[in-house]
């Protein structure tokens, strides 16, 4: 098996519950599954299946009651809080549907902050932020501060922001939920292109539209797996 196909990510019977007053609610029910490297997944289901909690726990942000998450054959379930930040800082990058920018910073700023926290230099931490933001076609808007940004500019800065470490592993939730679809649509393709590039995209979304860009597609109802398919180009 070469480097390519072997996962990156790999759970094995994990269950995570939640109690909501006096019931106990699996949001995850002995989910098993594997993540490859240069892989785009799409996770699609109804509200309450479980994509979200998946989501978290894949990015170290939650530990699952029982079962088993690796990543590069390391356990990750049970990190402390320590490890755990560690782990989201240096081995995941995150694109959320809301965006989360800082607003009183500029474009470069904000993809900037995950190398800030590292305590790499402003200058280093500059020189990358502008190539990043030329990859994703927003090199123009570098010195532009949110609120004058697009919301489909906001999230290709979000997307930089995800890549400036290097991260193996991105996580998307619902990154075209706020964008119209042909915004969405190019965000997807340059989801697609990095995942061409090595790294592992895992999109959490509500629209069957987004999967054609993604080489496969994970169902979840119930907090279960139902389908995993390969997609067709």
């Amino acid at each position: 098996m070469s480097e390519h196909d072997q996962p990156i990510l790999q759970l094995r019977d994990v269950v995570k519950r939640y109690r909501v007053g006096d019931q106990e609610v699996r949001a995850l029910d002995e989910v098993s599954l594997s993540i490859k490297a240069g892989q785009f997944t799409s996770i699609i289901g109804p509200s309450g299946s479980g994509k979200s909690t998946l989501l978290h726990l894949l990015g170290a942000l939650d530990r699952p009651d029982s079962g088993s998450i690796s990543f590069r054959g390391k356990e990750i379930g049970g990190l402390t809080e320590d490890e755990q930040a560690a782990f989201r800082l240096n081995q995941v990058g995150f694109i959320f549907q809301f965006f989360n920018l800082l607003p009183t910073l500029t474009a470069w700023e904000n993809v900037a902050v995950p190398k800030l926290l590292d305590g790499t230099g402003l200058r280093k931490a500059k020189s990358r932020a502008l190539e990043l933001l030329e990859l994703v076609g927003l090199s123009e808007r570098a010195h532009h501060r949110p609120a004058e940004l697009s919301g489909g500019q906001m999230q290709r800065v979000a997307v930089a922001r995800a890549l400036i470490m290097d991260p193996p592993l991105i996580l998307a939730d619902e990154p075209t939920g706020n964008l119209d679809s042909t915004t969405g649509a190019a965000i997807l393709a340059l989801l697609g292109d990095i995942a061409s590039q090595g790294n592992s995209v895992v999109m959490v979304t509500h629209d069957m539209s987004a999967v054609k860009y993604c080489d496969r597609m994970i169902t979840l109802r119930d907090g279960r797996i139902g389908a995993d398919d390969q997609v067709l180009a």
